[in-house]
This record gives structure tokens, sequence and C-alpha cells, in this order.
């Protein structure tokens, strides 16, 4: 099932998202529908508050930027070939490396693009779809795509690094987005 983006304005993704237990919800389905979702808007990366759940539950499919890159772009970016992974409970353990500028946006603030500095890698700890415990160091493209999903479950969103003028400047297109007045070719959820 695909699930309508929640858009900005929508409390939802102001939240700081719940720790998800074992058996509390049927994941296996959830998880499903949320990479159908992804899949659907062309997404690189969604948290489940996006599709109005607040649990601390996100996923990642970088394989598809390196896939549409030419090949000396590709060789750019050390975490080359990317990941395809699901994320639960994650915490940050560490942030480090030179932050580094990249242009990035959000299903949930659609037709908004802005360059955002971000650590070069992190290193997490969190459990995959079998529950199964993982700490690993991330860099690059992945860490960014991961870091931008991370702050979703901590109730932040992208917009939320840049300047305050970046983001007067950009007031009138979100206030857009609040009132549902953005077009996009994916389902989306207003409040």
């Amino acid at each position: 099932m695909i699930f309508p983006i929640v858009a900005y304005g929508h409390p939802v993704l102001r939240k700081v998202a719940d720790p998800i237990q074992p058996g509390m919800l049927s994941l296996d389905s959830l998880i499903a529908d949320m990479w159908e979702t992804l899949y659907a808007s062309n997404g690189v990366g969604l948290a489940a508050p996006q599709v109005n759940r607040s649990i601390r539950l996100f996923m990642v499919d970088t394989m598809q930027m390196f896939e549409s890159m030419e090949q000396g772009e590709r060789e750019k970016y050390a975490d080359a070939p990317g990941i395809k992974a699901v994320f639960i409970n994650a915490r940050i353990v560490s942030l480090s490396g030179t932050p580094w500028a990249y242009n990035e946006g959000c299903l949930s603030i659609p037709k908004i693009r802005e360059d955002v500095l971000r650590p070069e890698t992190v290193e997490l700890e969190y459990q995959d779809e079998q529950w199964q415990p993982h700490r690993k160091t991330f860099s690059g493209l992945t860490a960014r795509v991961i870091l931008h999903e991370y702050d979703h479950i901590e109730g932040k969103l992208f917009i939320d690094h840049l300047t305050g003028l970046k983001k007067k400047l950009l007031k009138g297109k979100l206030t857009d987005i609040t009132k549902g007045q953005v077009r996009v070719d994916y389902k989306m959820h207003f409040s």
C-alpha cells in the first residue's frame, strides 16, 4: 500500500518519535508499504513520521543515487555503490569529518532544495528489520541521507539547518505547502 507523504506543517514532523519494541506493530507490512511509498515518490530515504507514524524507523536506498550517476561523478564518493537498509531505533554514536554542502530536498517539503552542511561521517547504533543490532560507520552521500532521515525521527527538518535569511526567503513557499498549494506527482497528506 502506498501511503500519502505527510506535508510540511503537520505536527507529526516536529515530534520526537517513540522507540519501537518487537511485537508492537506489524513491522514487516509497514516496512514493505514504506518501501513501496518511497519508490512511488522517487525518494532515496523515508522516515516513519513522513507516513504519519511517530516511531523511530527509517529506510535509505542510496544505491539508486549511484546507479543514476555518471562513472566520473560516482568516483567522487567513497561510499559508492551505496546501501539499501532499514534502521530501527537508531542512535548516533559519533559524527566526524569536515562538514560539506550538498543540495538536499525532502518529500515532505516538495519543490524546495537547498544546500545543507552535514558532517562527512556518522557512526550509528541501530537494529535492522530482523531486530539484529548493528554498530556501523557510514560516509559520503549515504551518511548524508541517513542524517537527513535521522533528523525526521528527532522532529527536525533539513530546513532547520539553513540560515535565518534563507528560511525567511522560503517562508512563502513553506506557507503554500502547509495550505496544500503545491503540485506533486505522489500522494500527500496536508494538515
